[in-house]
């Protein structure tokens, strides 16, 4: 099974193990995939979720190449019906955006090895990378004639400076885990051997926070940054007034009167 998926504590662990194909995701393994990301969502034990690949080749390479032939049907009609019918169809690409599973709770890719196409589209969607030396960067879509079909333009463009994100877009050459470092595209570099635990630390320091504060920041950063500053300044008072009356507010608070770490329940 390509899509391997543990709980450590408050932290799920997705594992992406296709490494014949390294890592390159059939539309089974995306649906799979969709599917634990929503149980995640939905999973109260669940506070932080880490996204990687097996073995030390790939995080991701996108999908397979099966799924990369043209579709039976026409683009038009499969864009009308839903992503899963779609899917099933051949069309696959749009599996990769998961923007409409409406997932809260931060995720953590840590990339360990070559990370390009749709792959680079997952780990972009994800709010922090981090990274083995040995990973590489990039959308090669363009040398085959095509575009990232996910948004991997866009989100890139949102991830690093305008000039760096074009580079990569536009020549379709990959970038060192060094280079996406001095851009801004990871947060840390590290040896294979310590990625893992590395992500599962980060993931363990967010889950101890307050768990409906975290998505209320996850949730803000996403749908407001957009937005002039009044608007967004609106949003974030509805989101505080909203977690004002929370337990785990009141909790948080006496922790600190006490001088004790706290213990959040997620209400």
């Amino acid at each position: 099974m390509a899509i391997q998926f543990k709980i450590i504590d408050h932290v799920a662990l997705i594992v992406l193990d296709a490494q014949q194909s390294n890592n390159a995701l059939s539309v089974s393994d995306l649906m799979h995939l969709r599917k634990t990301l929503g149980a995640c969502q939905d999973d109260e034990q669940v506070r932080v979720i880490v996204l990687t690949g097996a073995g030390e080749r790939a995080f991701c390479c996108g999908a397979g190449l099966k799924e990369s032939l043209r579709p039976a049907s026409g683009f038009v009609a499969g864009t009308l019906k839903s992503r899963e019918t779609e899917a099933e169809e051949g069309g696959y690409t749009r599996l990769f955006d998961l923007s409409d599973l409406d997932i809260w709770k931060p995720i953590i890719a840590a990339v360990n090895g070559a990370c390009l196409g749709g792959g680079l589209e997952l780990a972009l969607q994800c709010d922090l990378r981090i990274a083995a030396a040995s990973a590489t960067f990039g959308l090669p879509e363009v040398r085959e004639a095509s575009i990232p079909a996910a948004g991997g333009v866009q989100l890139l463009l949102r991830a690093i400076p305008a000039a760096h994100a074009m580079k990569i877009a536009l020549t379709g050459e990959p970038v060192s885990a060094q280079q996406a470092l001095s851009i801004g595209l990871i947060i840390d570099l590290l040896p294979q051997e310590r990625l893992l635990s590395a992500a599962l630390n980060l993931a363990e320091r967010i889950a101890a926070n307050g768990p409906l504060a975290v998505q209320s920041i996850k949730r803000l950063a996403l749908q407001t940054a957009h937005l002039p500053p009044r608007d967004f300044a609106t949003q974030a008072h509805f989101h505080w007034g909203l977690l004002r009356d929370s337990e785990d507010l009141a909790e948080g608070r006496t922790a600190h009167v006490e001088q004790r770490p706290p213990k959040y329940t997620g209400t």
